[in-house]
């Protein structure tokens, strides 16, 4: 595994490298040049503005801001999953932007730790936005040093969806709640030629999911342990690891799902291709209003012997965040007229009604165009929540355990070499 000082090393080293060498992905980022460091032009970049969801409702909001503020030029920089790998570049050459919007994840870890980013808590606090942030949010966006990472923005409760009307085609009665109902259903699904359970197995997608039924079986700080140290000996694990295999070799996902990616998913599902998925609030909300009509949210099902109460579902607030980046400080006056009007309640309200966000922020609005983002919401205690590892899977591990989740969705691939697939990733990052 790549230790935290060699990327430590790798930002420290941007000023000297970047006058010397050609840094890949900074094409991405041409904009950054020339009127980069104008004190009135705020640089803000961010995985919204293409068709993410929320985008239209950002842009909206960045049209209202720079009327409200006309004497404040706005640069909005666009990228998608390479944003990371991009800012890091950008930092190299000193020209990153002033506010990055990014979730907590992977490379994102490290970056307060480095200083590829600043401690946000001094101005949360200066700046009178702490109470406007969920307790839950805040203490996910807190490192273990106490340093506020971001200004938490997006959360998403990540249920499980059900078709219902194909569940009845095929002759299922009720949501399945256990593994042995589950195995079931998927037979009577695929007699109809229905795909059961669709997932992204060769993506992150998968990697949730297979996390989720592993901690079946897993305390929360059984899982936190596993997660943050790569150890999956313990019972729990290796019972949770031996129920997704049971559930795989029955047929409870959809073929070849070592090879489909979120996008797949997304479309199977949308299309009533199969009956079952893992989603989270953004996919929630581009189901299909004829294929919402009649799907609804619950819990993945539990095996005997589950330490879960009840059906298990994900939650987080770690996604789309506000990092202040150094060349942020330079212009903070700017960044706090743009974060104070990003937390105004009406922006975060247009949020939740226009695109169906789940947000970290206090708010009273509801999703009552996107039914089952509002449902996964009402959830509440009806369901167990299972822990969502991204913030303690180390960043250097965290795609080698996406590789080993393709292996994992691969029929008649054993429990040991799961098992061995999931520890190879840590030991080889």
């Amino acid at each position: 595994m790549h230790s935290p000082l060699t990327r430590r090393g790798f930002l420290a080293a941007g000023s000297g490298l970047a006058a010397a060498t050609v840094l890949p992905g900074l094409s991405a980022c041409s904009a950054l040049t020339g009127a980069d460091s104008d004190p009135d032009t705020l640089v803000v970049h961010s995985q919204l503005g293409t068709t993410a969801p929320g985008s239209p409702t950002y842009l909206a909001a960045l049209d209202r801001f720079r009327k409200e503020h006309p004497g404040l030029k706005v640069k909005n920089l666009i990228n998608g999953d390479d944003l990371a790998q991009v800012y890091e570049t950008s930092r190299l050459a000193r020209k990153e932007p002033d506010v990055v919007m990014v979730n907590l994840y992977d490379k994102t870890l490290a970056w307060t730790d480095v200083g590829a980013t600043v401690d946000v808590k001094g101005y949360l606090d200066d700046w009178g936005l702490r109470e406007r942030v969920l307790p839950q949010a805040l203490a996910e966006w807190t490192d273990a040093k106490g340093r506020v990472r971001a200004f938490p923005y997006f959360a998403t409760n990540w249920p499980i969806a059900y078709n219902r009307a194909l569940l009845d085609r095929a002759g299922v009665d009720a949501i399945p709640t256990t593994g042995d109902e589950l195995i079931a259903a998927s037979r009577k699904l695929r007699a109809k030629g229905i795909a059961p359970v669709t997932v992204g197995g060769n993506d992150w997608t998968g990697q949730k999911l297979l996390a989720q039924i592993i901690q079946t079986f897993l305390t929360e700080d059984e899982a936190r342990h596993a997660y943050t140290t790569g150890d999956f000996g313990s019972r729990g694990a290796r019972e949770g690891i031996e129920y997704f295999v049971t559930l795989r070799d029955a047929g409870v996902f959809a073929d070849k799902a070592q090879g489909l990616t979120s996008d797949s998913m997304t479309t199977q599902f949308n299309t009533q291709a199969a009956a079952i998925e893992s989603a989270m609030s953004s996919a929630l909300a581009k189901v299909p209003p004829k294929v919402a009509r009649h799907t609804e949210v619950g819990g993945w099902p539990l095996a005997d012997g589950a330490v879960h109460e009840k059906p298990t579902i994900l939650r987080t607030y770690t996604l789309i965040g506000f990092w202040i980046s150094p060349n942020g400080t330079k212009k903070i006056d700017a960044v706090e007229k743009f974060l104070r009007f990003m937390y105004r309640p009406d922006t975060v309200a247009r949020f939740i009604k226009e695109s169906g966000r789940d947000m970290a922020l206090r708010s009273d609005t509801v999703s009552t165009d996107f039914p089952l983002v509002a449902a996964a919401q009402r959830l509440g205690s009806t369901v167990s929540q299972a822990l969502l590892p991204d913030v303690y899977v180390p960043p250097a591990a965290a795609q080698p355990l996406i590789t080993a989740t393709s292996t994992s969705f691969t029929r008649g691939t054993s429990a040991a070499k799961v098992r061995a697939a999931l520890e190879t990733a840590y030991r080889s990052a």
